[in-house]
This record gives C-alpha cells, structure tokens and sequence, in this order.
C-alpha cells in the first residue's frame, strides 16, 4: 500500500477551475503541505505563473509537447513559494494537467520535474534531515478531458527509484484546527569577510549561517514556558477533536549556548585577515503548524527551529542575489547599514493558515499582494496583510568594510571557531608536558637554593 494524500477540499476547487478555464491545456503547478511519517496533508495548490522572457510571455499552459515545458521556470517558482510557507509547511509535490493525447508521457515530465525542483529546493537548505524525513514526492496526473487523477510517489533520493502508486483523498477542514507555534527570536551575527567580491561574500556569510543553524538545531526548547520532551505530545490532558475549527496557539522559545553541543568535541581559533565584516542583528518573528494527529513535541520543535533558520537564510539570500544584480554599479558592498526586508503575513484563502512574504524598506503591501497574486494566484487584500510583528529597524544588517587596498595595520583581524576532530587528545598531552616540565624547573630552582644555603 502505498502513501496516503489528505487533501483539503479547496484544492480541489482550485484544480477543477484550472479544468474548466481551459480544458484542451496543459498545465502544471505545485502541490504544498506537511509531510509526516504515516501521512501527508495537502492544503495549497498554485500553477506556474506565466513568465516574461525577450519581450514575449511564456506560458505554464500551452498546447505543445510537454518537453517545451519551462523546467526552470517551474524550479525557480517552486523555490520562491518555499519561501513564502511557513515552519511545517513544505513543497510535497506537482500536478501536471494535459489533454488525453499526451498522458502516457506525463509521468516521465513529472518525474524530470520532482527531481530537478527537490534539487534547487534542497540546495540553500541549512538544516540537517532526520530519519522521520519522508523522502517521497506526490505527482499528480489530470487528465483535462475525463478528469481522471492518477496519484503516485517518487523517492528523491533514488534518482533510480521507479513511481509508487498513491491514495488521494479529498477532505473538508484538513488544516482548520491545527496548532500554531509563535516564537521571536533575537540574531546577532558577526560574519568576517575576506574580500569584497559577490562569490566572496556568499561563501563567507554561508559559512557562518551553517554554524549559526547548529546552534539553533541543538539548542533547548520550551513551548508554553515548559521543556518539550521528544516523546510527548504537543497536546496532553486536553480532548482532543480532529473536526473542531478551533486553533491553539503555542509560544515557544529557543535557548541557545554558544558551547560545543557534544562533549568530545573541541575547537580550535583560527586568526584569520578580513577585509571588512558584516553584522546581522535583529529580532525575526517565526511561526509553524503542526497537524493535529497526535502530533509529537520533537515534531512541534523541529517545525518551529527549521522556521527560524530558513526566515534568517531566505533574506541574507535575497540580499546576496540583490547585491549580485546591482555589483557591476555599486563594485561591491557598501559600508553603513543596510535594512533586511521584513517578513510580513497573510492568510490563505479557506484554510486558516498563512503564508510570508519579504517586504523590502522602498516597498508597499501593494508589492505584497501583486506577489501573492503572481506567486500564489490569489487575491489578498492589502488590509489583510500582517505587517506589523516585525519592524522595519529591528532587522538592520551593519555593514563595516574598509579599503582591500590599504596596509594590513588597517584590516580587520577575525578570531574564528572551527571545528576540528582529529585533535581531541593533542591539547591533553601537551599540557601534560607542560606541567610536568614546570615541575621539573621548580625543584631545580629549590634544589640550588638548598646546596647554595
């Protein structure tokens, strides 16, 4: 037996007003939710939107074949509305829409899809996968003409792997009464950088978003004031009602210490010449769900930990590809202060949940909404768009270069953490020498003062 797709029923209005649009089409678009071990829960379908290229607009509908399909139009939407989900909501899949002409090849284009998506999903991820991570992606097949589905899975870590046969089922309220989790956590990063070119600075601020994302993966979460224990559930000694349209709301908080989380480990500083360093501080609102199937606390906490490091790594990526576009005029960063976007949200249309989007000092709710209509293909009011749990200066990057040129007396000098496992026993032994010695030197010393007496 195969996967298990609960699928909120305002998904499948959102498929058959793409069928009824225009039913000679072919059509693909992404299929988002929460995946756990026994299930997955869909509760978000968007298409392709159209895209501008050369002056002309090219179409996710289109009556060719479906190798004339954008591959990385369809990626890089996928990507953006990664972006845009909250902690415990993902990217499980897409759906792929043709005319009866052109269904025996559809599961090879949705399979050269999955895996070309998952890749450029999976790249900028900085949290590490778990065992309980489902490696299986949902395609979904309509025919336009009979509107017949065929549901199937793809193991994407197995480029080999061959498609599974999948349950789709359709059900009302999937995500009304899921739990929230709300936390705001506080970031103060130091990032060296050794030079001052785009590719440069990329690498140097990756490097310290890795060991900044272990931290906030080892650190210690309390939900409601109280520690959260793997293997309890998020929510105990309460009756639980899977049809209830009520939403709990859970503050969490992450402590963090700047320790080594295991024991063995040590580290060593290494003095490293920068050119300039760039601070990132401020306070980030975060926010996941959690379905409500006997959820477990461990799933709670990864969901909300997963959400702090992807809100953090999603707006130093729009800054670097910012800075990428506007190098060849600026030659470079510039020093001073420079404003992260603000993450505001939005509700999602019948469901109850919301989605994020990055609002940018110079920009509107107006450019909100225009995104989520292009991104997520719906209305959104501008009153509706939350904007007010993070504030613009809050979340202001410092930015300290000084001139590559000039004499190393004028650069900065870094003092870095690394790890490095291969001397855990080294600094034991020399300091045993050293002491041993030390010893050695004062009866000496006291030897000669007794004989010169």
């Amino acid at each position: 037996m195969g996967r298990s797709y609960f699928v909120d029923e305002a998904v499948e209005k959102y498929l058959g007003g793409l069928l009824a649009a225009d039913p000679g089409s072919c059509v693909t678009g992404l299929l988002a939710g929460q995946s756990s071990p026994q299930r997955d829960f869909v509760v978000l379908a968007v298409q392709t939107p159209q895209r501008e290229s050369e002056g002309q607009l090219k179409s996710s509908r289109g009556s060719g074949p479906l190798d004339d399909i954008d591959v990385e139009w369809v990626t890089e939407h996928a990507r953006q509305v990664s972006r845009m989900l909250p902690g415990g909501l993902c990217i499980l899949g897409l759906f792929l829409v043709t005319p009866p002409e052109l269904s025996k090849d559809a599961q090879n284009t949705l399979k050269r899809l999955i895996f070309a998506m998952d890749k450029c999903i999976s790249k900028g991820r900085l949290w590490e996968l778990t065992e309980e991570d489902v490696n299986d992606r949902v395609t979904l097949h309509i025919c336009s003409k009979t509107k017949k589905t065929v549901c199937k899975t793809l193991d994407v870590k197995d480029p080999k792997s061959s498609s599974k046969p999948a349950d789709w089922k359709y059900q009302t309220c999937v995500s009304s009464s899921w739990p929230m989790l709300t936390c705001s956590v506080e970031v103060d990063l130091q990032i060296p950088l050794t030079g001052s070119s785009s590719d440069n600075t990329d690498k140097c601020m990756k490097d310290c978003l890795k060991r900044w994302a272990k931290q906030i993966e080892a650190g210690n979460c309390l939900i409601s004031g109280r520690q959260a224990l793997d293997d309890s559930e998020l929510i105990s000694g309460q009756k639980k009602n899977l049809k209830t349209t009520h939403r709990q709301t859970f503050p969490a908080r992450i402590l963090v210490s700047d320790e080594q989380p295991e024991l063995d480990e040590r580290s060593s500083a290494l003095v490293q010449l920068c050119s300039g360093s760039m601070r990132v501080r401020g306070v980030v609102h975060c926010r996941a769900y959690i379905h409500n199937n006997k959820p477990k606390a461990r799933h709670a906490v990864q969901a909300i930990k997963r959400d702090i490091i992807n809100t953090v790594s999603s707006r130093v990526e729009m800054f670097l590809e910012d800075l990428l576009i506007s190098e060849g005029s600026r030659k470079g960063l510039c020093t001073g202060q420079q404003a992260l976007p603000r993450r505001v949200f939005a509700p999602m249309p019948f469901s109850g949940l919301s989605v994020c989007d990055y609002m940018f000092p110079d920009e509107s709710t107006a450019d909100v909404a225009d995104r989520l209509k292009e991104m997520l293909d719906w209305e959104t009011p501008e009153e509706d768009i939350d904007i007010s749990l993070e504030s613009n200066q809050l979340f202001s990057p410092e930015l300290e270069m000084t001139d590559s040129h000039s004499d190393d007396s004028s650069k900065h000098v870094s003092e870095v953490q690394v790890e490095n496992p291969h001397i855990h026993k080294a600094p034991q032994y020399y300091a045993g020498v050293v002491v041993a010695a030390t010893i050695a030197l004062l009866a000496t010393a006291t030897s000669l003062l007794y004989f010169s007496e």
